[in-house]
């Protein structure tokens, strides 16, 4: 068995709030231990900046250079945070201004040879190009860690991560052979976050408290779900801006985040029709998790007992980080990234460019 690293993980989420950064030891097999995880959140300018050039448009080179900037903050405070000078490697994924998969086009942006600069340390990242050029959807990619950290807790599994666009893992079969289906179920927080910032200038609904004031809106609800997405066979991804809120524009502002809020919850329930056996168990990371009417929702709607992902011990919003740390040693070492299950590549994909300090 190779020789373990210390790999810190950066993940910049469709959610819009920060950086996350997480450190793992891993081999990029096994997950042998924690470091410290922290986030470092985008100024209210910078978010801004960086929501105009959500599909490629204006300033991209301008926010890239910037956004890297942050990253390299990232770094250097969760290493003080840690005691350490340095880590052996950084996954760097970037952030998703455009994801296209059926033009074959996905866009993370995030200047990887200038984070290697700066901080002195190897970089990953463009982990998602090489599964698209092998005909994948390019996402999700956290999968293969989500098998890793399910070591031996009871089976069929379901992850379910809810950032801005939710995706879900399924696992069942041995640990050492999990069998894995993941793919986006459908918007995560993006639109209910959207919808609370344009209503009343807040960055999500915190404790899912305007939406528990509002309430569903049937016709609305049938509407969002009326999309051809959720009849599409998996292996399948989204953009975050796939789906429009205009179903909803009529409503107040408590029954649009009510009805939206069911949205979510309702696509992930679509995602049950797909796995070949319904999971046991459920375990919800992302920041959606602390959503309690979304997560109240979910429990009614789904299969299952459904649980933050603090249950099984994991840390539900390090994980997105963790997974692109543990990525990142395994693209050191040749290993896959992407499945025929997680992403629709014909054969086992290793992926990620290294780019040294």
């Amino acid at each position: 068995m190779a020789d373990a690293l210390w790999a810190l993980g950066l993940m910049s989420g469709t959610s819009l709030d920060g950086v996350d950064a997480a450190l793992v030891r891993t081999d990029g097999v096994r997950v042998l231990e924690f470091g410290p995880f922290r986030t470092e959140p985008y100024e209210p300018a910078f978010r801004a900046r960086l929501r105009a050039v959500l599909g490629g448009k204006g300033d991209v080179t301008g926010v890239e250079r910037d956004l890297t900037g942050i990253h390299v903050a990232a770094v250097k405070a969760l290493l003080r945070e840690a005691g350490r000078d340095k880590a052996d490697l950084i996954g760097f994924h970037g952030h998703t201004i455009l994801h296209a998969p059926e033009a074959r086009r996905t866009w993370q942006i995030g200047d990887g040879a200038l984070l290697a600069r700066l901080t002195g340390i190897d970089v990953i990242h463009d982990f998602r190009s090489a599964d698209m050029a092998a005909g994948g959807e390019g996402a999700p990619l956290a999968p293969v860690y989500h098998a890793a950290l399910a070591g031996a807790l009871e089976r069929p599994l379901a992850v379910l991560n809810v950032g801005g666009v939710a995706n879900v893992t399924w696992i069942d079969g041995p640990p050492s052979e999990p069998n894995l289906i993941a793919f986006d179920t459908g918007p995560g927080n993006a639109l209910v976050d959207d919808w609370v910032h344009r209503h009343d200038g807040r960055l999500y609904d915190a404790d899912g408290a305007l939406a528990a004031a509002g309430r569903v809106d049937a016709d609305a609800l049938a509407r969002l779900l009326d999309h051809d997405y959720f009849g599409r066979r998996p292996p399948k991804s989204l953009d975050r801006d796939a789906f429009s809120t205009v179903p909803v524009e009529k409503l107040s502002a408590s029954d649009g985040a009510a009805t939206l809020t069911a949205f979510t919850a309702h696509a992930v329930a679509r995602a049950v029709s797909h796995f070949p056996a319904p999971p046991r168990r459920w375990l919800v990371t992302g920041g959606g998790r602390h959503n309690k009417t979304l997560m109240t929702v979910l429990a009614r709607v789904l299969p299952g007992a459904v649980e933050p992902a603090e249950a099984a011990r994991w840390n539900g919003d390090g994980l997105e980080a963790q997974a692109f740390a543990y990525l990142a040693v395994r693209s050191l070492r040749g290993l896959p990234l992407s499945f025929p299950g997680t992403t629709g590549v014909d054969r086992p994909t290793a992926g990620g460019v290294l780019r040294r300090a």
